[in-house]
Parts: C-alpha cells; structure tokens; sequence
C-alpha cells in the first residue's frame, strides 16, 4: 500500500489530493484559475493535516507532467521537486490527459458508455484559441494516437471518425463542438483535470517503479513559452 500526494496544475484547476493504495481519501480544489501559485502550498498542507500526516510517512510525490499551461507546470514541478528535495522521496509524473483518459474510461456506468467496446476516448486540454492538446485511447487505456497540439476545424479527426465513435472530453473539448460534427463525435460535458484521476495511476507507476530524476525532470510543454505582447505600449508618450 502506497500513500502518495497527488499535485496537478496542467490547467486552469489547482489540485491536491492525497492517495491511499490508489484510492483519493482527501483533495483540496479551485478552479478558478491563474491562483495556482497562491494556492498549490496551502492545498498541500491542508491535505497533510486532515488526515494527520508527516511527509516521512508519505511514500512518493506524484505530479501532472504535461501537456498544458506552462506556468502551472512549472509551478506544480516546482513545487513537487522541492516536496521531494525535502523529504527524500521519489517524484513521479503522470501525464495530464492519460489521468483524464483513465478516470472516463474507468467509470462507463457513471458516463453513459457501458459496453461500447469499440469507443475511443480523446482528452482535450485548451491551448488557446482554436488550439488544443489532445490524445486518444481506446478502451484499455493504450494509446491509439500520441499526444499532439491540434488546430480544431471542420475535418479534424476525420481519419479516426470514419469508423468509429470518438467521446471527447476535457475542457479543451467545450470550443470543439459546434466544429467537429461528424455523427461519431460524442461529446462528454463537465470533465477538468483533477489530482484525484491521477490515483491509480500513480498507484500502478509506484508499484513498477516508475519514477523520474527529481533533479533533472522537466514537464511536458509540447510547445515551447510565447510571451505576449501589449496591445497598448503604456511607456509611448501620446504625441501632441
């Protein structure tokens, strides 16, 4: 039985959750976003108190290792390495949307999909505009196609619509309706990342082994950081 703190901040959700033999027994959320930096220590140590616990008696740190935003990437690994720095324990990173994948496709009866065999599942995290981060699964959780940045049009996913239904979900899928409408487009509604999925998960990779370089890891940004320029130049004297 592992007992493993859980960080994901892919998004716009800040999340901690406290996982015990893979089961979630406490979390603290906010998914108000752009708070990740504020909130992601005090979730942690509020975690930790409820359920009583020192770091000594945690057995790993595992953290969402990307795709996503760029700054709560950085804020959750940083915060992860320095958790682990602290307390000797190993780091592990779950992929964002595989967390996602899994927590859809582990509970068909609360979704509406028992039986559908032959579905696959496509995660969507937002990346802004009509961009998106997207992989799909089938129903065993292997990868059908690997993790890509997508600009969403009209014949998007065309090659894997043609034979068979595709359920996709995530808070990258909302602006991807009323665009991809081809009849095997399913959509599932009310789905953001959550440290919580990324209990068995996390589970299973301590289980195996799985753990990254706390010294070295860096997450998975898929694009590289664009800094965006100011519309209004506040430093430009108005001319006379």
């Amino acid at each position: 039985m592992a007992v493993i703190l859980c960080l994901e901040t892919s998004t716009e959700v800040c999340s901690v959750a406290l996982s015990v033999d893979g089961n979630p027994v406490v979390e603290r959320e906010d998914k108000s976003g752009k708070n990740h930096a504020m909130l992601l220590a005090r979730f942690v140590e509020e975690v930790m108190t409820a359920k009583n616990l020192q770091y000594n008696q945690l057995n790993a740190i595992a953290v969402s290792g990307g795709p996503g935003s760029y700054t709560g990437l950085r804020i959750g690994v940083s915060t992860a390495k320095g958790l682990c720095y602290a307390s000797g324990l190993p780091l592990i990173a779950i992929p964002s949307l595989k967390a996602m994948a899994h927590h859809v496709i582990s509970n068909p009866s609360i979704f509406g999909f028992v039986g559908k065999e032959s579905l696959l599942y496509c995660p969507m995290i937002d990346a802004r505009r009509m961009e998106v981060y997207a992989a799909i699964y089938d129903n065993h959780l292997t990868k059908i196609r690997d993790i890509q940045a997508d600009i969403i049009d009209h014949l998007s996913f065309t090659e894997f619509l043609q034979n068979q239904k595709i359920l996709f979900f995530g808070n990258g899928a909302d602006k991807c309706k009323m665009t991809i409408q081809h009849p095997n487009a399913l959509f599932l509604d009310n789905i953001s990342a959550s440290a919580s999925y990324m209990a068995v998960p996390a589970e299973a990779a301590f289980a195996a082994g799985n753990f990254v370089d706390v010294a070295y890891y860096e997450p998975f940004y898929l694009k590289d950081f664009v800094a965006t320029i100011p519309t209004k130049n506040v430093f430009h004297s108005k001319k006379d």
